[in-house]
Order: structure tokens, then sequence, then C-alpha cells
């Protein structure tokens, strides 16, 4: 009787810490050493094959539910002794804690993503969408349960599962689905906007169904106990709506821009995350429930929420999260699916799923006039799974309504037709990047009196003084030939979270990004709000939202559409108080080195040393004196076109010193460029006789020393403009320049050892035959909508404008 006794007695629980090795323990019997090695091994071994799919152009999801399945009894975990080293059964309480937490506070953060104002203004055409995306399929899984009770889920309890299989097959992941969009540069376009309007939708309607599938699944089988707990969960949201909604707005309007939110504020919002999960808990519908109405409810306007992102994403999404994959990995035993049963189910599921979701949705976008093509691309966005699918499968296992072989075949359905997606949608439905030709691509031309566009870029409010000064001094006093000015703020779409609130934001669900009933204020675009009302300058604010590695597209393509004689761009390094240049990244100079690659039209890099202080200018106080180093060539012709049209400007001089070399002179970096169309009244000394503000003088130069000589005679002036490549200039640092992309000239006036004080700004003048694979199809009679005097509405691939 004792032995009995002893051998039905629980193992003891597992200690928090060990004593260490050299005191006999093995730091893998004890939870904190296990669970810090759990979390090491599951986040290498997910980013891995995120590197491995990232040719596949695939989502994180994918990789990380493709590890956990891998490190789970599918594969790896086929290993006793592997699965009882690493993930011992003893483990997986702390395991599976730790990982509902990050699912808590990452729900929260998709509650955020989701703004209800947006759902609110949602048209017609993606309301229908939507409610055909979730319905068909939603009626095909119902269908599909029936065959499965049949065979490989005998005994369950049917209406619970009824509505699990058909919630499950009728999801749809709004944050995957806007990383999949965002990443095709599918996002402002028609497509990219119905299809995510139409998922906020659903994303609402699946949580209203889950939780309708969460009550009726309750151990206790009386319809009363699952009636209390709907009418409790209503209640709760109720009390989030009138209650919560209150207290948190009251707290965001206490958190002005530019000043830091009070750690109080943050500590209880966080703290009221967990209290509501605790009670939806206790409520009986899942604690994550709670979390995703606190960030539903949460004021999305003002920086309050934009800090809690950053203050939790990091931790949540990088290390937390993938632990929730591993968990759900752990439970998938793909094994258990045997015979051409389980096999032919399998592949059922897999087509119901795909075809609900694609026929619903194309039929009801055919209805609506959406193009067929576009009509399939949605189809297949709207297939899309992702977390949201996992975390219905867990709680249908948990709760019994799942059983191993059902659960197997439906995360293998999510893996799949979220994995196709992408391929597909590239393969399906490419949007044309048409452009009409356009003939003024330079600032130098013959005829003056035409509009000059420039497309001005900026990634941060450093850059935008400088920026709005140099574009002050640009406009001239002719009536004739306008400046108008599209001024696009570059925005990096990284792999945090809040990229996608930050597309959303920017985005405002399809509306201009600069609308005149907005409740955020975007500091950036104020700036050149501010500075359009006080000038006779057209200015209109973009934003381009994309991966820094592809980013050029978007400035290059919008610079096409919008017929830019000259992109400009600023410079990689940033000056600091000591007055050296420091570098903001190498890839800041990637984007420069492609646009210099296939822009449609002259470019300029702009280093910005403070032209007109930190501060933008008005008009009556412009002061600045311009210098032009000309050597000859197509670079430095399109420079002094610059420099001739800034000395318009009555409070501008311009000195342009033409470098004159004795014959014999070697030939360094000669300019090939066709120069047969080049206005015949261009030379220097022609240019400064028309006009009393421009100096010019000849300098006679032999050596390297005499040049540097020069330049530095000039360096008090506010601002160089100088050429690229021009011809017979030796290298003129001591050392080979780590910015090739400004030209021996540009690149010494641009060195930390120069000024403090100059800016410079290097140009490229349009090259028709440089480009040999241009981004944008020219075609004469392209149906390319050009922006009138009047701002309106316009979006384009990762573009939103006004």
């Amino acid at each position: 009787m004792a032995a009995n006794v002893t051998a039905t007695v629980c193992p003891a629980p597992m200690k928090a810490t060990s004593n260490g090795s050299f005191q006999g323990d093995s730091p893998l019997d004890y939870a904190l050493p296990l669970v810090i090695l759990q979390i090491c091994l599951v986040v290498a071994f997910t980013r891995f094959l995120a590197l491995i799919l990232r040719p596949l152009r695939q989502p994180r999801v994918i990789a990380e539910i493709i590890g956990g399945i891998l490190l789970g009894p599918s594969a790896l975990g086929r290993s006793e002794k592997f699965l009882h080293t690493v993930f011992p059964k003893s483990s997986m309480t702390v395991l599976d804690t730790l990982a509902n937490i990050g699912l808590l506070y990452f729900l929260f953060l998709v509650g955020l993503e989701l703004d209800i104002r947006s759902i609110k203004r949602t048209g017609k055409k993606a309301l229908l969408i939507a409610l055909a995306g979730i319905s068909l399929p939603f009626i095909l899984g119902i269908g599909t349960s029936v065959v499965l009770r049949a065979t490989i889920s005998k005994g369950v309890s049917q209406g619970p599962f009824l509505v699990f299989m058909g919630v499950a097959l009728s999801i749809t992941a709004f944050p995957v689905l806007a990383r999949i969009l965002a990443e095709l540069k599918l996002l402002t376009t028609d497509v990219g906007r119905i299809a995510m309007s139409a998922a906020a939708v659903n994303d609402v309607a699946a949580w209203i169904l889950l939780a309708l599938a969460i009550a009726l699944s309750g151990s206790n089988t009386s319809p009363l106990v699952s009636l209390w707990v709907l009418l409790c969960g209503i209640a709760f949201v109720l009390l989030a709506i009138f209650g919560l909604n209150p207290a948190l707005a009251w707290m965001a309007r206490r958190s002005h821009e530019g000043e830091p939110v009070k750690e109080l504020y943050i500590c209880i919002t966080l703290s009221l995350v967990l209290a509501a999960g605790f009670v939806t808990d206790t409520i009986g519908i899942h604690a994550l429930f709670g979390a995703f109405v606190v960030g539903i409810v949460m004021p999305k306007d003002g920086p309050f929420a934009g800090v809690l992102i950053e203050k939790i994403e990091d931790l949540v999404s990088g290390l937390l999260l993938p632990l929730y994959f591993v968990s759900s990995g752990l439970k998938t035993n793909v094994a258990t699916i045997q015979g051409a049963q389980s096999w032919g189910l399998l592949v059922l599921v897999i087509f119901t799923a795909c075809f609900g979701k694609i026929a619903g949705t194309m039929s009801v976008s055919l209805l609506c006039k959406v193009p067929f093509k576009e009509a399939v691309t949605l189809g297949f966005l709207m297939n899309t799974k992702g977390l949201v699918e996992l975390i219905v499968l867990n709680i249908g296992k948990d709760r019994k309504v799942l059983n191993d072989q059902t659960f197997a075949v439906l995360v293998l359905m999510a893996l799949f037709t979220t994995f196709i997606t992408t391929p597909i949608v590239t393969a399906v439905y490419k949007p044309a990047r048409r452009g009409v030709p356009y003939k003024h691509r330079t600032i130098r031309r013959k005829d003056l009196d035409t509009e000059l566009r420039l497309l001005v870029c900026f990634h941060s409010t450093r850059n935008i003084p400088t920026m709005i000064n140099l574009i002050e001094s640009s406009r001239g006093i002719r009536k004739r030939g306008r400046l108008s000015v599209y001024a696009m703020h570059l925005m990096e779409l990284s792999e945090r979270s809040s990229a996608i609130s930050m597309v959303h934001k920017a985005r405002r669900n399809g509306l201009p990004f600069w609308n005149k009933v907005r409740d955020d204020q975007d500091q950036m675009v104020i700036a050149f709000e501010a500075y359009q009302q006080l000038s006779s300058v057209s200015v209109r604010p973009m934003t381009a939202i994309s991966p820094l590695g592809t980013i050029h597209e978007d400035i290059c393509t919008s610079a096409h559409q919008k017929r830019s004689a000259m992109i400009l761009l600023p410079f990689h390094k940033h000056q600091r108080l000591d007055g050296v240049m420091e570098s903001l990244g190498h890839s800041f100079q990637d984007v420069n080195k492609r646009v210099l690659r296939y822009a449609p039209c002259s470019v300029g890099i702009l280093v910005d040393r403070g032209l007109g202080g930190t501060t933008q200018v008005s008009a009556s106080e412009v002061s600045y004196s311009i210098v032009v180093p000309f050597f000859g060539g197509c670079d430095d012709r399109e420079a002094l076109a610059f420099g001739v049209r800034m000395a318009e400007h009555p409070g501008i001089v311009l000195n342009v010193m033409k470098f004159v070399f004795p014959p014999g002179t070697a030939v360094v970096a000669q300019d090939t460029r066709d120069d047969d169309d080049s206005p015949n009244d261009d030379d220097p000394s022609l240019t400064a006789s028309k006009n009393e503000s421009i100096t010019y003088e000849e300098m006679t130069v032999a050596t390297k020393e005499d040049i540097v000589a020069a330049l530095n005679s000039k360096s008090k002036c506010n601002l160089f403009i100088v050429g690229i490549m021009a011809p017979n200039v030796p290298v003129l640092a001591d050392r080979t320049s780590d910015c090739p992309e400004l030209g021996h000239v540009g690149s010494y006036l641009a060195s930390s050892g120069f000024s403090t004080t100059a800016s410079v700004l290097v140009v490229r003048q349009y090259n028709p035959l440089g480009s040999l694979h241009p981004l944008v199809e020219e075609q004469a009679n392209a149906d390319v909508y050009d922006v009138p005097d009047t701002p309106v509405g316009y979006q384009s691939g990762g573009i939103n404008m006004v």
C-alpha cells in the first residue's frame, strides 16, 4: 500500500534558481536558468529561419510558426532526450505563463493599431467585402466541421466545435496583412486601402465570434452559464468604453508633445492591461480579450500611445512573443496526420479556407466593380492568417474542443495560407509604374518661364530648417516660372510593430496624409504648411514609408509622376556641435546612391551645416553668400543654373569661380555626357554680366594645392553649389573619400576639416542614358494623375500626399 501511495505522488515543483554547477546542481533542473535557455534558443532559431525566408519576402510570423513546429514533437522534439532536457513537462507552466504575458501585451499593441474611427469611416465597398470574406468561409467552416466530427474529431461538443471551425477559417490577420502590404508597396493603393479596411472590420468581428466561441466552450454545459459569460463580457466592454476610456484620455491629454510622459501614467496603463486580463479571465472569456479591449479604447492621438509602444514592443515582440509560437509548436505533432484520410482532410480544410475567403471576397469585389486582377489580389490578401489564428486554435485545444490531429491540421492550414500570400500576390498583381514623358528634367533649361518642380526629401526635423531656407532662396523674384515643391518625409518601415502603427497614423485608412480636419498634428507637416502660408511657393507634403533598401523606388517614382526637375536629398552625415561630420548610417548613404542611379531628373545632395541657422528665415531676412566652383561639364552647368536662379533673390550674392587649367594638365574625371542641347548663354562670364548680384572670377590652377587654397579662401560663405562630376579635378582629400557619390570636389567640401559654417549642395544633372533599368515605364497615353494647383488627395505605391 505504501508503495502504491509513493507511486502516485506528483514530482516536486521546480525551484527558481540553482546553487550553481560547482555545488553539484544542474541549471536545467531549475526554472530560471532553464527558461533563459529556452528564450535564447527560441529567439536565435526563429531569427535564423526569418533570415532564410527573407528572400521569399515572408513575414516574420511564418518563421516563428515554422520554428515552433520544428522545435516541437514534429521534428527536433522527436528526440526524447532533447525534449526532456530543453522543454521538460515540469517547465511548461513557466514557459506558458511567460508566453501568455507576452501575448497579453502584444494583443494590447494590436488593439492600439486598430483605430475604431477608421473602421467607422470604412466605405460600403470595403464593408461589403469584409462581410463576404467572413460569412462564406464561416459557413464553409461549419460544413467542414461536420466532416471532421464524423472522422477525426469524434465526440467533441457540437456547438463550440462549429463556432471554432467557422472562426478559424474566417479570420484575416490584420497585423500580418499590414506587413505584407507594406513590403509589397501596396499599402496606399486602392487594393491596399480596401484590404486594410476590410481586415480591420474582420479583426473586430473575429474577436466577437471568438468571445462567443469561448463562452460556448465552457466545461459547464448549461446554456445559462454561457449566457452569463456573454452578458458579463458585454458589460466589461461597456465599462471599458465609458470607464477606462475617459481615464486613459485624461492621461493622454496631460502628456504633451515634446515632454516626457510621466512614469506613473505608463505604470497605471500597463497595470490596467493586466487587471483587464484578470477580469475577463474571471468572467470566463480569456485574459487576452481584456488586453485587446484596453488597446481598442486607448486614445490613439498624441504622444502617449507612441511612448507605450516604445516601452513594451521590443521586449514583447522580440523575446516573449516567440515563446508563444514554441508553446503552440510543442502542442503540434504533424505525425498525428497519418493515412490518406487525414491528409485528404488537410487538403479539404486548406481548400475550404482558401475557397471561402477568395471566392467570397472576389464575388463581392466584382459586384462592386473592382477590376478582376484587383479582385483576385484582394481574395488572396484577405486569406492571410497569423497570430490570432494560432490564438483561436490554442484556446480551442485548451478547452478540449480540438484534439491533437485536428489542431495539427488547422495549424498547417494557417501556415500554408499565409505562406502563399506574398508569392501569389506578387505574381498576380503588379501595380504598373507608368508615367507620361516630360521635358523639364533639369534646372537648366532654355525656357525660363516654365514651372520649376522640386522633390525635397527629409528624414527628420533636423533637415527641415535648411531645406526650407534653401527652397525660399530658390524661388526667385520672377512671377513667371513659379516654384512648386513636394516635401517628402522618408520613414523607414522597420521590423517593429510600431512601424505599422506609424503607417496607419500617416495613412489614416486611405485619407490624405495632410488633412485639414485631423486630430494628430505632425510637426513636420506643420512646418511646411506654415511656410506655404507665408510664401508664394506651392508646397505639398508627402510621406514615403518603406524599408530603406527600397525607398529609392518611392522617391524616383514620385519624382517622375510629379514631373520634378530635381530631387533634393539630405546628406547621410550631420554636423555635431564640435564641427565633426557624424554619419547617421550607411543605409542612408546607400539610399542616396540608388537615387543617383535611378533618378528620372537631376539630383542634389545637401550637406547641412545650418544654412540660415536652426529656424526658418523669412524672405526679408535672407542674406546669403553663395559660391559656385566651376570646372566645366554638365554637372557644373546644372549647379550654375541653380545658383543663378538663387541669385534672383535680392538677399543673395553669387560668386562664380571658374577654374582654368594650364594646357597639358591630365584629365582625371572627364565628363563624357552629351551636352549638345545646352543653352548657349550659360557660360559663367556671360551669365555674370547679366545680373549685378553675380560676381565672376577666373582662377588658374595647376595642382591640387592650388584648388584647395582657392576653395579655402571662400570657406566663410553660406553655401557652395558644385557639380558631382567635373573634368580635370584630382583627388582633393588626403585619403580616399568615404563619400564617392559626392565627387572629388563635393567630398572635400563635405569633409570635417574644411568648414563648420558652409553648407554644400552637390548637384548631378539628369543623364538620359545613365539608367538602363528605369523604375517608371513611360507611355505617352499613360493614365497618370497629375497634381493640380489646388491640393487634393493622391495615392500611389508607398506614398501618401496631398
